[in-house]
């Protein structure tokens, strides 16, 4: 599944397109993704201007002037795909012009300078909904900070794991606590942090949190700059690819050589889930 920084790449690829723009029409080619459509969804969006497009954890905001939002969630396999018609927009554009759909394009949006937005989805485990109050939706109202805004600091991942006994892995894959980090930066920022995964995360001292906390930042924010990571179905919304995944020092990389010591990466199971780590650099 997209992870924060794959959700951040396609929100800075559709944000020339859409940010600021009116919705002229849409195109809804089923009635449901992995939940049904809102009700009158095509009706709704029709003619409404984009005043923002912004991210929540793994969510695609589109704060409508009508006063609703349009919610967006990529699942294990959504993408967008950008057929723009302003030269020069996008360094790699998607094709010519009101191509026709593909078998898994499930929403088209035209947009009022003439690009068009496609969202395809093999297996539709995306979804998207309109929202009227954001905050106290199920969705969003017990969701945790965000892991690049300002909250993140050693202070509060220190004060947010005091007494627990859940692993620290577990602990940071909690929506409740830090929304949007998942297997692969987590597993990541463990690494760089020196911080064994199965850990209890309420055993972290200060220094520990603070380097933990600026840790995660930085292994976003390289990601975001790479473009994220293709692993199976991600794209960016020109068509493109992630290259973060050339960068990983510890993610699928079991059996490998530690890029530190030598000594090779191990995987375990933790919740469904595969970590990967170095038992001798991580304590």
């Amino acid at each position: 599944m997209p992870e924060l920084p794959e959700v951040e790449t396609v929100r800075r690829g559709l944000l020339p397109v859409m940010e600021g723009a009116r919705i002229a029409r849409v195109e809804q080619r089923r009635a449901d993704l992995r939940f049904p459509f809102p009700e009158n969804f095509v009706a709704r969006l029709q003619g409404a201007q984009i005043l923002s497009l912004t991210r929540r954890a793994k969510y695609l905001l589109a704060t409508l002037e009508t006063g609703e939002t349009l919610v967006m969630h990529l699942g294990m396999s959504g993408s967008f795909l950008i057929d723009a018609t302003q030269p020069g927009a996008f360094h790699h554009a998607s094709g010519p012009q009101h191509l026709e759909p593909k078998k898994h394009d499930h929403v088209r949006f035209e947009m009022s300078d003439g690009s068009v937005v496609t969202y395809n989805d093999p297996r539709r485990f995306g979804f998207m909904n309109l929202i009227t109050d954001l905050a106290n939706h199920a969705l969003f109202k017990n969701i945790g900070i965000e892991p690049l805004g300002n909250e993140l600091s050693g202070v509060f991942v220190l004060n947010a794991f005091t007494g627990k006994k859940a692993p620290l892995k577990a602990a940071l894959l909690d929506q409740r606590i830090i929304c949007g980090l998942g297997n692969i930066y987590v597993c990541e920022a463990l690494f760089r942090a020196r911080l064994a995964p199965f850990r209890a995360a309420g055993s972290l001292n200060l220094a520990q949190a603070e380097t933990l906390s600026n840790t995660i930042r930085l292994v976003l924010e390289e990601a975001i700059v790479a473009g994220g990571s293709t692993l199976n179905d991600f794209s960016h919304a020109d068509g493109t690819l992630g290259y973060f995944q050339h960068c990983f020092q510890v993610y699928d990389r079991e059996g490998e050589p530690c890029v530190i010591c030598q000594a090779p990466v191990l995987r375990k199971v933790q919740s469904g889930r595969s970590t990967f780590y170095c038992a001798h650099c991580q304590v």
